[in-house]
C-alpha cells in the first residue's frame, strides 16, 4: 500500500477513462459516473496579475505560465474578493463573498462556518482523493477536507501532516532559511533584523526553499495517483511571491537594478493617496521604509527586481509539476487552474506589497492571475471578461458534474460555457471587499467606497480605467462622471441587499444610493 493509502485517503472505484471526451462534447458528469477530471489548483500568494510574459510585461519572463495560457483560458479580468491572503483564500474555497464568510481579515474566525461548505470538503464527499501542499493559510474551521496537508507555514498557523520548517532544520538550514525570513520579520526584534524593503538574496540551496518543497511534494503525489482510480484535488500552494523578498541568485540575475522598468505612478504624490498609504511613504523604519527609498531610487529597483525573480522561481517550479503531470500520463484528463491570492504593488503607486489595511481598490492588488486548461474542453485563448475568484466553485462543479452543497446558493458565475465556446461571462459588475472598504468593478470604471471613512474624510473612489489606467486620477467629485459613479453605487447598495451578511460590517443600501459615506 502507498504512503498516501497508509494515510487514509479514499479508494473508490472510479475509472477515469472517458472524461476527456465526455467533458469536451459538453455532456453533463452524473454524480457516480466515474469519469470525473482532476483538479490540479495552482496558486501562489500575492501575484500581481501584470507581472506575467503572457500579460504583456515587458520585462518578466514566466515561459511555462505563457504556455500554459496558450494551451488553455486566460481571463485577464479576475479579482479577488479581498485584498488580503486569508479572507480571499476562504471566499474562493466556499465559493461565498467575505461578508458571507464573516472573514474580512486574516485574524477574522468564521461566525457560521457550519453553513458553509469549502470545495476541497465537498469534492471529498463525492469521491475525490483531496490533498494540499504549500501555504493554505485558510480560517481554521475551513480547513478540514484534506486528506493529506504538507506545509511551508508554522505549524501553529497551518497544523499539517508535514511541515517544511521541520524539514529545513532536518536539513541543517534552518538558520539560513531565518535569515531569509527576518528580511521581513526581523523588525519583532531588538535590534531590528529586518533589511530595507524585505529584499536581500538568499544564501539557501536552490532545492532547499519553500517554492521548491511544495513543488516536490505536490510531484510525489502526482507519481502516487497511478496507485489510485479515484480523482484528486490537489492544492499545490507557493508562499512566493509574497515578501520577504529574497530569491536565489540565479532567478535575481537576469532582472539587473539598472534595467528594470519603474511603474509610472511610482513616483505618485502621496496626497493622491489614503491616509495610512500616505503614512507608508514617509516611514523610513525598516523593512517597509518607503521614506528612503523615496530618496534612494535602487531601493525601489532593488525590491521590484527580487520580486520578478520570485515570480521567475513560481514559474520554474509551476513546470515541474506540469511536467510531472505528462510524464504521468495525467494532464489529459486533469483540470490545471493557476491564480493568487491577491496582488502586489510592485511600487506602483509608490508603495510595497499590498498595505490591506489602508484600502481595498488598487488594480494591482486586486487584479489575480486567473488561467484554466483542460486538454479538448476548452476554446483557448484570452478573455476580457468580468471574473471573480468565486468563479472558480461553481465552474468545477460544473466540469465535474458534482451538484453544488447544501447551504447558500453559490453567488459566483460557472465559468464552463465561456472555456468551451468563449460565450460571454455576463457579469456587469465585480466586487471585492474587505473591513474598510467596499469596490465595484465595471469595465471602465471603478467605485471604492469606504465602509469606515477615515479621520481626514478622505473621499471614495472613482476611477476611469480607460483614460487612468494607472488610477492617479480619483474623478470621485467630478461632474462629468456623475451618472457612471452613481450606476456603480447603486450596484453597491443592490450587492449589499441581495448577499448574505453574517458580519457586524453591514452598509446600509440607503447609504449607498443617497452617495453618503458606507457606515457600519
Amino acid at each position: 500500500m502507498s504512503a498516501y493509502s497508509r494515510r487514509g485517503f479514499l479508494a473508490a472505484a472510479l475509472a477515469t477513462g472517458e472524461a476527456v471526451s465526455a467533458v469536451s462534447r459538453g455532456e453533463p458528469q452524473r454524480p457516480g459516473s466515474h469519469q470525473r477530471p482532476n483538479i490540479l489548483l495552482l496558486f501562489s500568494d500575492q501575484h500581481n496579475a501584470g507581472v506575467m510574459g503572457c500579460a504583456g510585461h515587458p520585462d518578466v519572463k514566466t515561459p511555462r505560465l505563457d504556455q500554459l495560457a496558450a494551451e488553455g483560458v486566460r481571463f485577464a479580468r479576475a479579482y479577488c474578493q479581498d485584498g488580503v491572503c486569508a479572507p480571499s483564500r476562504a471566499s474562493m474555497l466556499t465559493g461565498h463573498y467575505p461578508r458571507t464568510t464573516g472573514v474580512l481579515y486574516n485574524p477574522d474566525r468564521p461566525p457560521r462556518p457550519e453553513a458553509l461548505t469549502t470545495l476541497h470538503a465537498h469534492l471529498k464527499a463525492n469521491g475525490y482523493r483531496t490533498a494540499a501542499f504549500g501555504k493554505r493559510h485558510l480560517p481554521r474551521p475551513y480547513d478540514p477536507g484534506f486528506d493529506y496537508t504538507c506545509t511551508t507555514l508554522q505549524d501553529r498557523w497551518d497544523p499539517s501532516d508535514e511541515n517544511y520548517w521541520d524539514w529545513i532544520e532536518e536539513q541543517g538550514a534552518l538558520e539560513t532559511f531565518e535569515r531569509d525570513w527576518n528580511a521581513e520579520f526581523g523588525h519583532r526584534f531588538t535590534p531590528n533584523r529586518a533589511v530595507e524593503m524585505c529584499s536581500r538574496l538568499s544564501e539557501l540551496d536552490p532545492s532547499q526553499t519553500m517554492e521548491a518543497y511544495t513543488a516536490r511534494k505536490t510531484m510525489e503525489y502526482l507519481r502516487d495517483a497511478r496507485n489510485h482510480d479515484a480523482p484528486f484535488f490537489a492544492w499545490c500552494s507557493f508562499y512566493r511571491p509574497h515578501q520577504p523578498y529574497t530569491p536565489l541568485p540565479g532567478y535575481a540575475a537576469p532582472y539587473p537594478l539598472y534595467q528594470v522598468h519603474l511603474p509610472g505612478s511610482l513616483h505618485e504624490p502621496a496626497g493622491h493617496l489614503p491616509p495610512l498609504l500616505r503614512r507608508f511613504r514617509r516611514n523610513e523604519k525598516k523593512p517597509w521604509c518607503l521614506g528612503l527609498a523615496a530618496k534612494d531610487v535602487t531601493l525601489y529597483r532593488r525590491y521590484i527586481a527580487y520580486y520578478y525573480a520570485l515570480v521567475a522561481e513560481i514559474d520554474y517550479h509551476i513546470g515541474t509539476v506540469l511536467d510531472t503531470l505528462d510524464a504521468e500520463g495525467l494532464a489529459d484528463n486533469t483540470i490545471v487552474i493557476y491564480t493568487s491570492d491577491h496582488g502586489d504593488f510592485v511600487g506602483h503607486h509608490g508603495m510595497i506589497e499590498k498595505i490591506h489595511n489602508g484600502h481595498n481598490v488598487y488594480e494591482d492588488t486586486l487584479r489575480v492571475p486567473f488561467i484554466m486548461r483542460l486538454p479538448g474542453a476548452m476554446t483557448p485563448g484570452t478573455r476580457e471578461d468580468l471574473v471573480e475568484l468565486v468563479d472558480l466553485y461553481p465552474t468545477l462543479l460544473e466540469l465535474t458534474g458534482i451538484t453544488p452543497p447544501a447551504g447558500p446558493p453559490l453567488p459566483g458565475k460557472s465559468l464552463v460555457s465561456n472555456l468551451r465556446h468563449g460565450t460571454p461571462v455576463g457579469r456587469a459588475v465585480a466586487f471585492s471587499e474587505n473591513y474598510i472598504m467596499l469596490t465595484a468593478i465595471a469595465s471602465r470604471y471603478k467605485l471604492g467606497g469606504w465602509i469606515e471613512r477615515p479621520e481626514d474624510g478622505f473621499p471614495d473612489l472613482f476611477f476611469d480605467r480607460e483614460k487612468d489606467p494607472l488610477e492617479m486620477r480619483n474623478l470621485h467629485d467630478e461632474a462629468a462622471v456623475r451618472n457612471e459613479r452613481d450606476a456603480l453605487r447603486a450596484a453597491m447598495a443592490d450587492f449589499v441587499g441581495n448577499t448574505l451578511n453574517v458580519t457586524n460590517k453591514a452598509l446600509r443600501p440607503q447609504a449607498l444610493r443617497e452617495g453618503s459615506a458606507p457606515v457600519s
